[in-house]
Parts: structure tokens; C-alpha cells; sequence
């Protein structure tokens, strides 16, 4: 069965359209109107071996900050629905990601219990024109709309570039992962409950 989904959100601020297929091989098609956010969720469908077709225009003449967050709303709906009550999933992963002076881990449950712990701090207020105050709000969206308790922290760094590629990096490596069915499972739910 294909794990495929597409959400469509529109609002008075923001409107989204996402497609993800969780067996793909990491192909993206993307524009958000922001720049460096395109080169993250790129980085983040490359790395999770997602393909993801992302299109959504929002109110930049405001700020970035409905579009962002509305992004991970909406990218988090669709995994969520791609995964299908998490059946015969691996559910659990982490990663670790190096990139230069900097390294961060991420740790992930799909659990249907988001939850979000975020450990990162950036040395500026901004990556190109992005406020770095926005990538929380990004990952908030996403763990709680995909039902994921995701513990994401940067051990250390200083560039912070750096700092936001490989959070994002760590979060597809691990999701990659999690999101991959388990032949032991039977296709179960990997609960002791019988379902997440």
C-alpha cells in the first residue's frame, strides 16, 4: 500500500498545499517564498528520503512567521495521515549530525503524543533574511501535528547556519528511520496498547 498523503490548508494568512510519499528516495519540489526555509525543508525531504512537493504562499508582506509556522502544520498533517494510525512502523530513532564546528542530536517517538524539546540556540537573529526565532516555530508545528515527540538539541556550535542545517538534518535522518515499516511488527501499531 502506498504511504502517500496530500493536506491542503488555506487561511486568511497562509495557503498550503503539501504531498509526501514516505517510501520515496528523498526528491523535493519546493517554494515557500523564503529563501533559506526552501534549502532546509529540501535538506530535511533529502535527508528523511521523503519526497515532498511543497507549495505555499503566505503573508511576507507582514512577516515570515505565519508561513513558516503553517508549513510545519501542514507538513506535519501529512505525515501523519501518510503514516496511517502508525501501523508496522519502527517508531523509534535518533541521529546525530556533524556539520563543521557543529553537532546535534535528535531523538524521535511517533508515538501520537507530540511533545517537542528544543535545546538550540543560535549566535545571531538571523540566517540570510529567516529570524532564527522561526525554526522553533517550525518544529513545534511539525512534532505537534504529526503526532511525534521529538527531542532535538545542539550539543554545541557557533555558525549559525550550521546550527539550523543540521537540526534539520538530524530530525530527517531520525525520521527516516522511525517512519520505516518493521516486518516483526506484523503491521501492527508498535504499542503495547494495540494502537498510538
Amino acid at each position: 500500500m502506498a504511504r502517500t498523503a496530500e493536506v491542503v490548508r488555506k487561511t486568511k494568512e497562509t495557503d498550503i498545499s503539501v504531498t509526501v510519499d514516505l517510501d520515496g528516495t528523498g526528491v523535493c519540489d519546493i517554494s515557500t517564498g523564503i529563501g533559506f526555509f526552501d534549502h532546509m525543508l529540501e535538506a530535511f525531504g533529502r535527508f528523511s528520503c521523503i519526497d515532498l512537493k511543497i507549495r505555499t504562499v503566505g503573508d511576507l508582506h507582514i512577516d515570515m512567521h505565519h508561513t513558516v509556522e503553517d508549513t510545519g502544520i501542514v507538513l506535519g498533517q501529512a505525515i501523519n495521515k501518510a503514516l496511517n494510525g502508525f501501523k508496522g512502523i519502527r517508531r523509534f530513532s535518533h541521529a546525530y549530525v556533524p556539520m563543521d564546528e557543529t553537532l546535534t542530536r535528535c531523538a524521535i517517538d511517533l508515538c501520537n503524543r507530540p511533545y517537542l524539546i528544543w535545546n538550540v540556540r543560535f549566535q545571531r537573529d538571523k540566517v540570510g533574511e529567516m529570524d532564527t526565532e522561526l525554526f522553533k516555530e517550525f518544529h513545534q508545528a511539525l512534532a505537534m501535528h504529526l503526532g511525534a515527540c521529538v527531542h532535538l538539541e545542539t550539543l554545541y556550535g557557533e555558525n549559525s547556519h550550521h546550527i539550523a542545517e543540521s537540526g534539520f538534518k538530524a530530525l530527517a535522518r531520525a525520521l527516516r528511520t522511525a517512519v520505516e515499516l518493521d516486518p516483526k511488527t506484523g503491521g501492527a501499531a508498535p504499542s503495547t496498547k494495540g494502537v498510538l
